[in-house]
């Protein structure tokens, strides 16, 4: 096929640094444009970009252009920050772009879908046919929790989860945490993070009814804490079921977990969704964030939970599965699904 050329928002950043590396050889995308702030605008990438990121001579010296909607391209790509990226992204909807974003913006909009591919991909049924859109993805911990959840919800159901986070130091994006505040620290506060863990996953796992999402009705309780992790997520969860599960069939439903993405062999699909490891050591971000390309989610330690029913660890890339990964597959999924 032909590739779909696309432009990314706020390329220059943590997470649009991210989707030009995991872009640069895509077998259905090309990188048309390279967006963001004024500051930046005019300037070659290689120059605007802080890091020692590793390009090819036609990315390097592209020219980084204003966020506006002019740009020759349908399919857009926004690693913005929600401080400034709801109206842009807005702008470019408007002006009939596909926005997929990675803001928090949009995401609890009731006409704008907040989408896992592995999840949800029926919500992708509240886009309106040839009009532009926004399609988000979760919060970066959400996505490792509701992947880990959705096999379990689908054959027992979901009463009630406790999730505490254990997020690492690039989901504050660059410059970050200060070092003198993380090193030999944890903190446990990450603005508005435990809100967004609380609420995004009863839309997930929600279902489409009557042109609309109904949340689906589970109680979330979330506590979230900054570690002294470079990349990766966790977050140890426990679940209260509304049927009785053995711990050995939710493990073959963990192991037997497919969706849409792999029946269609999306690019960035991974062929497991999630990875359960056996060792009571793990999972660990060093040895495991990086699972097929950092698409897989890996749980461990599942066992009997005294307080409600099984508890378990569970762990993500954040800036790949948990971000431009994410988003890039649901660009991915729409291709192959007739939206784009």
């Amino acid at each position: 096929m032909k590739k779909i050329p696309v432009c990314i928002l706020g390329a220059t950043g943590m997470v649009g640094q991210k989707f030009v590396e995991l872009l640069l050889d895509h077998p259905w995308f090309e990188i048309a444009a390279l967006a963001a702030s004024d500051r930046s605008a005019g300037k070659p990438y290689k120059e605007a970009i802080k890091g020692a990121m590793q390009l090819p001579d036609p990315i390097a010296e592209m020219k980084v252009v204003p966020c506006v909607p002019n740009i020759p391209c349908k399919l857009v790509f926004s690693g913005l920050d929600s401080s400034v990226a709801g109206e842009i992204e807005e702008q470019f909807a408007k002006a009939g772009y596909f926005v997929i974003s990675n803001a928090s913006n949009h995401r609890m909009d009731q006409s704008v879908p907040l989408l896992i591919p592995e999840v949800n991909s029926s919500h992708l049924k509240l886009l309106k046919p040839n009009s532009g859109a926004i399609i988000t993805n979760p919060n970066c911990s959400v996505v490792g929790i509701c992947m880990a959840l959705k096999p379990i919800l689908d054959r027992w159901g979901i009463e009630a989860v406790q999730a505490v986070t254990l997020q690492a130091l690039s989901g504050a994006g660059y410059p970050g945490v200060a070092a003198l505040d993380i090193l030999d620290n944890v903190i446990p506060y990450i603005a508005n993070e435990e809100s967004k863990v609380e609420s995004e996953p009863l839309k997930i796992l929600g279902s489409f009814e009557d042109g609309k999402i109904v949340p689906y009705p589970m109680r979330l309780s979330a506590q979230c804490n900054r570690v002294a992790v470079a990349d990766g997520h966790m977050a140890c969860v426990s679940i209260k079921l509304k049927q009785k599960a053995s711990q050995s069939e939710i493990l073959a439903a963990w192991r037997d977990f497919s969706s849409v993405a792999q029946n269609l062999d999306l690019p960035s699909a991974p062929k497991r969704p999630v990875v359960y490891l056996d060792d009571e050591r793990h999972p660990q971000p060093k040895l495991h964030r990086n699972l097929e390309g950092g698409m897989s989610v890996s749980a461990g330690r599942l066992r009997e939970c005294p307080l409600f029913d099984w508890k378990f660890v569970v762990l993500s890339h954040n800036t790949i599965r948990g971000a431009a990964g994410c988003a890039i597959l649901n660009a991915e999924l729409m291709v192959k699904m007739g939206y784009i």
